[in-house]
Formats: structure tokens, C-alpha cells, sequence
């Protein structure tokens, strides 16, 4: 059931749409559960998105430029920014440039990074974090976090970067099977030729040189060529631009790729702990 919470907070592109789609209904004299039994939803479903109580899925979307979008393409054109809406307010403005990069590059120390989630691990993770988010929400989630994926095959081609600490590998999120797919997944992705997957492994420090002390990073580099570093501790964000804090943090982050595994290195390791018995 549709939480009514959501109603205060749904954006602004997810409320024009659903006035339109509301008019529009309207107009050919419809209610909520005729137009639903076109979509292939329910009425409450309408209801919910008409209200903004649930944001119109990409799969609703589809379905209303179908029946009621006359060749407009006005929903089709509404999908991305609907989901941008979706993504936690926090995230908005990295997501939004996250889209536009031309070279993104990613250190992590607990979890696999959203970019590079199967959809049973990003569910398991929201799904499990606390406080626990409704289920309508986990799904809003988790859809706007797998269409964040276009990025590997978007054009122009971005360039990719990650880079894993060992332990995020061996922490075991939702189950062994779901853990173990998103290992094989990982490993595909490390396969192409605009991503490179690194691991930097637990003994990195036993030199007494451990550059990922300090926690997650991730850099891009936008078209115009602006550089920024995004940080997200315990659901804040900071995006940081000024010129002298952003190469601190691209010096750091090259010094942790000098500590990692090389790519095939790397790569190997990965696929040997997804067929290990997990």
C-alpha cells in the first residue's frame, strides 16, 4: 500500500506528470480502473500515481505514452526526469551529473558501489539498511539505482573506474547465491573496454602505507571539463569543486590505485572467489 508520506515529498516532474495523465484520463472520460485495465495496472495504482503518493514506474510510463500519449512522446520524454525524482535528496544533484561524466572513478570500502549492482543485491541492501524503508519505496529505489546503469553503454562512451576494497568482496549481502551473481556481474562489467575494475587488498598496509584510510571516493569529469569529488557519509552528501580539495583527493585516489591489483589481477581474483563455495 501506497505510504502517504510520499505525497510531501515527490518532485516537481513526477506531480506535472501526473496532472497530465490525470487530464488526459479525464478527457476521454475514464476512471482510474479503466485506465489501469489499459495500462495493465490496477485503479489503485493510478490512483497512487495520480495523487503522487507512488511515482509512475518506467513500466507506467511506457504504458501511458501507449494509451493516452498520442504520439507526443510526453511520457517517454518525462522517464529520466521522473526517476531523478525518485533518487533520495541527497543524491540529486551527484546523479544528475553522474549522467553527464565523461570519466568517473570510484573507490569503496563497504559495499559495492550502485553503479555496479545487480538488482538482488541493491534490493537486499535498501531493503536491509535501517531505518527500513517501505517496500514501495525499495523498489523506487532499486529501479532508479539499475537505470543508473545506461552509463556503461551510453554514447559518447564514459570512461569507468573502480576501485574495491578487498573486504567489500567477502562481505556477504542478502544471500550466497545473491552475493555470488553479483560477483559474476562485476567481473562482466570489469570486461569492458571503457571499465577497469581494481581490488585493493586487506594486507594494502602492511607496509604501514594504506592510502583508503579514509573511506569512499568518487571523482568525475564533466564535458566542460569541471572536476568534482562526491562523498556520501551516513546519507549526507558533499560535492566539492574547489580546485585545491579536489587534487587532495585525486592524489589520494591515484595513490590508492598504486596499492590495488592490477586489472587482470583483479579480475582473476573476483572470479575465483565467485566460484568458491560461498
Amino acid at each position: 500500500m501506497a505510504r502517504s508520506e510520499n505525497k510531501e515529498t515527490v518532485g516537481s516532474t513526477t506531480r506535472y506528470v501526473a496532472r497530465i495523465a490525470r487530464n488526459l484520463r479525464k478527457q476521454k472520460g475514464w476512471s482510474q480502473e479503466e485506465l489501469g485495465n489499459r495500462l495493465g495496472f490496477t485503479g489503485s495504482a493510478v490512483s497512487a500515481m495520480e495523487t503522487g503518493s507512488q511515482p509512475a514506474s518506467d513500466q507506467m510510463l511506457e504504458a501511458l505514452e501507449r494509451v493516452l500519449g498520442n504520439g507526443s512522446s510526453i511520457f517517454e520524454d518525462a522517464r529520466e526526469f521522473v526517476r531523478m525524482d525518485k533518487y533520495p535528496a541527497q543524491f540529486k544533484d551527484f546523479a544528475a551529473l553522474e549522467q553527464r561524466v565523461v570519466a568517473i572513478f570510484i573507490y569503496e570500502t563497504h559495499v559495492i558501489n550502485g553503479l555496479f549492482q545487480t538488482e538482488d543485491y541493491a534490493y537486499a541492501l535498501i531493503n536491509g539498511g535501517f531505518p527500513p524503508p517501505p517496500e514501495e519505496r525499495v523498489r523506487e529505489l532499486v529501479e532508479a539505482r539499475m537505470a543508473r546503469q545506461a552509463l556503461f553503454s551510453r554514447q559518447p562512451t564514459a570512461l569507468i573506474e573502480l576501485i574495491l576494497d578487498e573486504s567489500v568482496l567477502r562481505r556477504e549481502i542478502g544471500s550466497k547465491a545473491i552475493m555470488r551473481e553479483q560477483l559474476l556481474h562485476l567481473a562482466e562489467l570489469a570486461r569492458l573496454r571503457n571499465v577497469t575494475v581494481q581490488i585493493l587488498p586487506l594486507n594494502a598496509g602492511s607496509r604501514g602505507e594504506y592510502a583508503g584510510a579514509r573511506g569512499s571516493i568518487t571523482l568525475i569529469e564533466t564535458p566542460e571539463d569541471d572536476r568534482f569529488v562526491y562523498l556520501e557519509p551516513q546519507d549526507e552528501s558533499l560535492l566539492i569543486k574547489d580546485s585545491g580539495k579536489v587534487r587532495t583527493y585525486a592524489q589520494r585516489y591515484a595513490k590508492i590505485r598504486a596499492q590495488a591489483l592490477g586489472p587482470d589481477e583483479s579480475l582473476a581474483f573476483i572470479e575465483r572467489l565467485a566460484g568458491e563455495d560461498r
